[in-house]
């Protein structure tokens, strides 16, 4: 096969035989004679001369980009970025909290429907033109903002998700210890209002808070020192070196590219399942973890007649799966080009599913076991979110014995988890920024430095005293509707805009066969329709963010509004800068700006395939024409 980016070069010799063929159907035959060419392989003496100097072309500037150095490490650097702490905090409880077992049914259609096209999608787009997000717009270049877009939200969460990992740092220092600090309400910063639950008397329900709840709220955040997001206070020293250390781990792990990350994500990547097994065979031996289990995968087949269960359901496959941050743009395009994309992204998505119902056993032994053990109903201490894994979970495990060696583990596991995570998103923001701007290819170790630093400066917000509202709304606004928004564009710009059926010759010459009917179903029509949906439900159904009893004022709300839009605003604003830096009328820019770059010669002789009728049509319109004209003349 004529790779794609040769075909033009014989287009001079298509053309003078469409002429003698077809003299009244020159323009629309030389292109449909192109795409012949292209995905036949008629041919032509000339033309096999310019195949070989192109594939020497493409061969040589494959040479030139790095790839990974075993398949290995990209697969497992795929599945420890997508395989995050939300696998732990967030889907197992939305499995309790919606029908157990049965929300596994909108789960999975809703995997099979958008989750795993849109990751196919993104491997295979970024392995054919091996470029970050932003550069692999090449294929509709009107489209380049979107790259930004995703780029910006990847720096967003950077801000705000090393912070996480820093507190599992500090949880991890403060269990090398024979007691652990969240265990009595004897210490410094606990309230009148700390009781332990087997104290119901001492203080009112209403009122009563844990030991756990206080170390992590006023003992590691100090948020009793804030009034609020207008009053901060000044970066707390402890959570800041913390914070330091997590970003010279993420330095040291990304400033070589693919072939430092990809040996990292050996042991961070692998971790997690290793301490989640372990935690799973301890947990079943507790009193109640069965209860737990049970009520884990208890089927409750009327909660899927609610349609705010579905939206669960779709929202968590949307975020867990990690489209929309360029990372799998990022990784895949390091990857060799004859790659099997579609291979690694069913195995990847599955084990990434399988992960968040694995951890669901771990998660709900515990659970169970705690409810036991303070004798009350598992609703009490099932949640999700923060609170789960450094407030539920800390404090089940103080109960046991040895309870320092299982927080260890425990707090370990946390920061393999959340380190391959961060690793991935700001890879998307260097590959992306470095592949658009090639003069920053020599100083990659320079520019992640710059990098980490910008996004070790903004976090330092989040580590004050009154740093939980800042990442409470960087969390909220920084990649909510902004993703959404920004997958369902890229789906749009290559199922309509470059092409359904030219992106599956793209996957044919890399991988060897094209992508079922299903598959290009689902990117032309299923997956942008759930996208479309899932934005418009995302703004009908916004409410303004909370922490706790605190209700953000309205001017941090509008902050946050500006912060997602900062980013989203970069699809329509590139679009409107490429128009205007082309040259030539409307049409022509638009024409331009709709086309490949490798095709805009292209445009100069007035064709754009986007737009080019299938010759089949052609003849029958003719034929009609023709019909229609001799009958008139009888």
């Amino acid at each position: 096969m004529v790779p794609r980016h040769c075909v033009s070069l014989v287009n001079t010799t298509l053309k003078a035989t469409s002429k003698e063929i077809f003299p009244d159907l020159n323009y629309l035959m030389n292109v449909e004679l192109i795409l012949v060419k292209e995905q036949n392989g008629v041919q032509f003496t000339s033309s096999t001369l310019v195949a070989s100097a192109c594939n020497e072309t493409a061969a040589s500037v494959s040479d030139e980009r790095e790839t990974w150095g075993k398949k290995i490490d990209f697969l497992l650097s795929v599945i420890g970025f997508a395989v995050d702490l939300a696998n732990v905090w967030r889907f197992p409880y939305l499995c309790y909290k919606n029908g157990g077992g049965a929300f596994l049914v909108p789960y999975l259609f809703f995997m099979v429907i958008a989750g795993m096209p849109l990751f196919y999608m993104e491997l295979a787009l970024g392995q054919y033109n091996r470029e970050g997000a932003a550069g692999v717009w090449k294929i509709c270049p009107i489209f380049k903002g979107v790259g930004f877009t995703v780029i910006l939200i990847s720096l967003y969460v950077g801000f705000y998700y090393n912070v996480i990992i820093s507190w599992a740092l500090f949880y991890l220092f403060s269990s090398f210890t024979d007691e652990l600090p969240w265990v009595h309400c004897n210490n410094t910063w606990n309230s009148p209002n700390c009781s332990d639950w087997a104290d119901n008397s001492s203080v009112n329900d209403i009122y009563k808070v844990t030991p756990a709840q206080e170390y992590f709220d006023r003992g590691v955040l100090h948020i009793q020192d804030s009034n609020g997001i207008d009053d901060l206070g000044r970066p707390r020293w402890q959570l800041t070196s913390c914070l330091a250390v997590v970003i010279v781990v993420l330095y040291f792990s990304l400033w070589k590219g693919v072939k430092t990350s990809g040996k990292v994500v050996w042991v961070t990547a692998t971790m997690p399942y290793v301490v989640l097994t372990v935690l799973l065979l301890r947990g079943v031996t507790l009193p109640g973890a069965i209860d737990g289990i049970k009520a884990y995968l208890s089927v409750d087949f009327l909660r899927l007649c609610d349609a705010k269960v579905w939206i669960e359901a779709a929202t968590q496959i949307c975020f867990s799966l990690g489209v929309g941050f360029g990372v799998l743009i990022a990784f895949s395009s390091y990857n060799k080009f004859s790659n099997n994309c579609y291979r690694d992204a069913i195995i990847t998505s599955s084990i990434n599913s399988l992960t968040s119902f694995f951890s669901g056993f771990v998660v709900f032994s515990f659970l169970g076991y705690l409810s036991q053990k303070h004798n009350v109903a598992l609703d009490k201490v099932a949640r999700d979110g923060a609170g789960l894994v450094f407030v539920i979970y800390p404090e089940a495990i103080a109960t046991l014995p040895g309870s320092s060696v299982w927080a260890v583990i425990f707090f370990i596991m946390l920061l393999t988890l959340g380190i391959d995570s961060a690793m991935g998103g700001m890879e998307s923001v260097i590959t992306g920024l470095i592949d658009e701007f090639k003069f920053l290819h020599k100083h990659r170790e320079l520019f992640t430095l710059f990098i980490v630093v910008s996004t070790f400066l903004i976090s330092l917000f989040c580590v004050t005293n009154g740093g939980m509202y800042v990442f409470t709304l960087l969390d909220y606004f920084a990649a909510g509707t902004s993703i959404l928004f920004g997958v369902l564009i890229e789906a749009i710009g290559i199922a309509w805009f470059y092409g359904v059926d030219r992106f599956s010759d793209d996957i044919e010459e890399m991988i060897g066969h094209r992508p079922s009917r299903y598959w290009r179903l689902c990117w032309k029509f299923v997956s942008p329709c759930f996208l479309l949906v899932m934005v418009i439900v995302s703004f009908a159904t916004f409410h303004p963010p909370t922490y706790g009893t605190y209700t953000f004022p309205p001017w941090a709300t509008t902050v946050g509004w500006c912060l997602a839009m900062s980013s989203m605003a970069m699809v329509p604003l590139y679009a409107i800068y490429k128009l205007c830096s082309l040259p030539g009328k409307f049409c022509d820019r638009l024409a331009y700006a709709i086309t490949p770059e490798t095709d805009h010669h292209l445009v100069d002789q007035g064709e754009v395939r986007q737009f080019t009728v299938s010759i089949e049509m052609i003849i029958v319109l003719y034929s009609a024409k023709y019909f229609y004209t001799t009958t008139s003349e009888r």
